[in-house]
């Protein structure tokens, strides 16, 4: 009786193993193709491109700090923003820094103004704050030093942004040109605009989930911020496809 009673607990314990032995054998699988998938995957990924906008101007303003204007000198009040961007080229499945590319920043003051544009709420022709443009080290890093951006009505918070990268091969005669936007969280936003000078302008109205443009890749292209003093610090990482 004892032999008959303890046939069917060996049976069940075999069962149970050749079961455990299968489900590590999925598990295993599993993971072998997660990483064969992983290690197709570029470190880094294509940022997604947004339009020029009506207020890009070609100033060739060579500077790291953008908060001034040349003309006068006077200082575009603000909270500070120090920003640093990284150019990558994705190829296949890796990433490779962008040195020597000409990397361009502007975007509206405190109180959604742009410089050196004519428009129906301004004119600012002839001022040049918060424009600029770095050319990007062995490392492919630019870095400005701005305020963090208001708003006007029809868009929510942004920063403009272009790169242009100088073509390498002999038949080529144009330069690589690739321009999008940076976003900002909808809740230091807020916290930004309840603060002088930006409480002047009055409230918001738009929002990224409201923004058209924000909806199409916008949230790809959020800026991650932590804070700096009395402002903020944000790294980017701005992945192109050139070939």
């Amino acid at each position: 009786m004892e032999k008959d009673d303890k046939r069917p607990t060996l049976q069940v314990s075999r069962r149970k193993a050749i079961m455990m032995l299968g489900a590590a054998m999925l598990v295993s699988r599993a993971t072998a193709q997660s990483d064969a998938r992983q290690s197709r995957r570029p470190a880094c990924i294509l940022t997604p491109e947004q339009t020029e906008g009506p207020y890009f101007v070609d100033d060739r303003l060579n500077r790291s700090d953008i908060r001034t204007d040349p003309a006068g000198g006077t200082v575009r009040a603000g909270v500070p923003l120090a920003l640093t961007l990284r150019v990558l080229a994705v190829r296949g499945t890796g990433c490779t820094p962008v040195s020597g590319a000409m990397v361009d920043v502007w975007h509206c003051d405190a109180d959604g103004v742009y410089s050196d544009v004519t428009d129906p709420r301004f004119d600012t022709s002839g001022k040049k704050f918060l424009r600029g443009y770095q050319i990007t080290d062995d490392g492919g890093v630019v870095r400005f030093l701005t305020i963090y951006p208001g708003w006007y009505p029809g868009r929510t918070v942004h920063i403009h942004f272009k790169v242009r990268i100088q073509p390498t091969s002999p038949t080529s005669s144009r330069p690589y040109e690739f321009t999008s936007q940076l976003y900002f969280d909808d809740a230091i936003t807020d916290r930004v605009l309840a603060q002088a000078p930006y409480a002047r302008n009055g409230r918001r109205r738009q929002t990224n989930d409201t923004d058209g443009l924000f909806r199409r890749g916008g949230r790809q292209l959020i800026l991650p911020l932590l804070e700096n003093g009395p402002g903020y610090a944000g790294s980017f990482d701005i992945g192109v496809q050139t070939a």
